[in-house]
This record gives structure tokens, C-alpha cells and sequence, in this order.
């Protein structure tokens, strides 16, 4: 069980901690320093700490992480991956160099693309999940109303438009950047965000478990009267749809940059081995059609855990049941 809970939680070469704010930290720090000798980490170190607190509810003024897929391992893996293509980008381009400061700008646009999700004090909804389809925008207002606080003001205006690069509400063909970088540093972050979740040994589960149920509460779930509940299994079956479209979104707008893993990997690219790995899994559990297969319950890492999984999945249900009855 305890070597279960360490893969569930590491990164996919299994060498990180990704569901650790300070591990994570410590990794990219030192990949940092590595490409840039004479750059400075700072104010890094305090914004990462601020992530944590933010997502275990320490931040004052917000409730903490409640959404399930959404959590804090989610953002902190893709903040990994985003460094790793950062060192790919710089050993292919050194004479071209994204530099220090970009590369800070698209951390703190990492750590924070999905903290549109987190509550705050005054919002009046159950779940976060129920702002999946503005929580962009709203993660580039907290962007707007924080970095003042630790010295990166001047990020405001990139960060919060280079965030739309990791969503749906803006196309990012027509994302307007002020520097050619920054559309590169968007394109990484984007990609990031697609490809890390993607990798993740227990998608498929949580594809399953967890982001339906933040499906069902975004409003992104119908029910008919005339049919079976929609289920988990049910997205399942459109993941390999899903795949598709995502490497269609990675190689069109988002210009192929996912390719840098192997500039920084000397083994290859674990990132994109892992998906299609994840992918023929799928491609047996839907020729079998037995779901049990798919049998991993990875730990959650929101301010409730586990309660909080199954809390959500209970919410979501009723929701799913109200609206056949409206």
C-alpha cells in the first residue's frame, strides 16, 4: 500500500514528490540554477510556499483546494513539466534563450493557472468545480490581485494572458501576446498543462472518479429522463476522442513544443511514452469492457482528502438526479 501511495504521487519518472509544494520547489530550483547560474530564484521561494497555503487554506480570504482532479498534485506536476520543457527549450535554443525572467513568469502562471477553482470566503457556491468554465478568468484575477503582493507586479499583464493558453475560454490562435517569448512561454505552460495529466499513471481513474464528477458540478453534464445516468465510464469512452483532440490542440496551436522533453530527457520523452502507454491501456479496458481493471484509488490532495472525494461524488450525483426532475 505504501509503495502504492509513493507511485500514485510521484512524477512520471517516479523521482518527485509532485503532491509536495517543497519537493517540487527544490527540484526546480536546482534547475534553475543549472541554466541560469547568474539568475535569481527570487521571489520563488515565497510563491511557492503562498501556493501551498492557498491550496490547503491557509491564505487568507479563500477556502483552500476542493476539487478533486483539480488538486494540488495536478498543478504541481504540470509546474514540473513546465521547467522540463523550459531546459529543453533553452539546450536547443542557446543562443535564443527564453532567459530567467521568462522562465519565472511561466512558473507563477503554472502554480496558479488553475487557482480560479479555489473558493473564496465570499463565493456562494458548494464546490469549485463549479467554475470550470470561467476558472481561467478567475485565476487571472487572483494573479492580478497577488503578484503586487510579492514584488512581480510587472507580470500581471503576460501572466494573465499567457493562463489562456491552459484554457478553453479564449482560442489560442488569437491570444494577443506583447513579446514573440511570450507566446513561447504560453505555448510551454499550455502544453505543460495537457501533457502532465495526461502522463499521469492513474488518469484513467481519475478520469473516471474524479473529473466527471467536476464535470457534472461545471455543468458540463447532461441528463435525459429517457436514459441511463451519464457516468464516469461514460467519459471514459470518450477519452480516446479526447487524445485525439488534445495532440490536435499540442501539435496545431500549441506548436509542437512538447517535443523539448527530449532535449532535456536523455532517455527520451517519459511524458508522451506514458500517455499512449495510458492509451492502450484504455483501448483494452474498452475491448474487454471490464471496468474493475482499472482498480487504483490514488490519494487526493484538497483540503478534505478523501471525505472530500466522496463527498463530491454524492453532490454530483444529486445534481445529476435534479436535473432529469427540473
Amino acid at each position: 500500500m505504501k509503495q502504492q501511495r509513493r507511485a500514485s504521487d510521484y512524477d512520471v519518472t517516479g523521482t518527485v514528490q509532485v503532491s509536495s509544494a517543497s519537493a517540487v520547489r527544490d527540484v526546480i530550483r536546482d534547475m534553475f540554477d543549472q541554466l541560469y547560474p547568474d539568475g535569481n530564484f527570487e521571489p520563488m521561494p515565497t510563491v511557492f510556499e503562498d501556493f501551498r497555503r492557498l491550496f490547503e487554506g491557509e491564505l487568507p480570504g479563500f477556502r483552500g483546494c476542493d476539487t478533486v482532479y483539480h488538486d494540488m498534485q495536478h498543478t504541481l506536476d504540470i509546474t514540473l513539466a513546465f521547467m522540463r520543457l523550459v531546459g529543453g527549450y533553452e539546450r536547443r535554443h542557446p543562443t535564443e534563450p527564453l532567459g530567467p525572467e521568462n522562465c519565472k513568469l511561466g512558473l507563477v502562471t503554472a502554480l496558479f493557472h488553475d487557482s480560479g477553482y479555489i473558493l473564496r470566503d465570499d463565493d456562494d457556491r458548494i464546490n469549485g468545480a463549479e467554475y470550470t468554465r470561467t476558472h481561467v478568468s478567475r485565476g487571472a484575477r487572483f494573479m492580478a490581485e497577488y503578484f503586487p503582493t510579492v514584488g512581480i507586479g510587472e507580470m500581471v499583464e503576460p501572466a494573465t494572458t499567457i493562463v489562456h493558453f491552459t484554457g478553453y475560454e479564449v482560442d489560442p490562435n488569437t491570444i494577443d501576446v506583447a513579446k514573440p517569448l511570450h507566446r513561447v512561454i504560453g505555448q510551454l505552460v499550455g502544453t505543460a498543462d495537457l501533457v502532465a495529466q495526461m502522463a499521469d499513471r492513474c488518469y484513467l481513474e481519475k478520469c473516471r472518479d474524479r473529473l466527471f464528477t467536476e464535470f457534472v458540478l461545471g455543468g458540463l453534464v447532461e441528463s435525459s429522463p429517457t436514459e441511463n445516468f451519464p457516468s464516469g465510464i461514460d467519459l471514459l469512452r470518450k477519452t480516446p476522442e479526447f487524445f485525439d483532440n488534445a495532440f490536435n490542440r499540442l501539435d496545431g496551436p500549441l506548436e509542437g513544443v512538447y517535443s523539448y522533453f527530449t532535449d532535456w530527457f536523455s532517455t527520451g520523452d517519459p511524458y508522451t511514452e506514458s500517455i499512449y502507454q495510458n492509451r492502450r491501456y484504455l483501448e483494452k479496458v474498452l475491448e474487454a469492457g471490464d471496468w474493475s481493471i482499472l482498480r487504483r484509488k490514488p490519494p487526493v490532495f484538497t483540503t478534505g482528502g478523501q471525505q472530500q472525494l466522496e463527498d463530491t461524488q454524492e453532490i454530483a450525483l444529486i445534481r445529476l438526479r435534479e436535473s432529469v426532475t427540473d
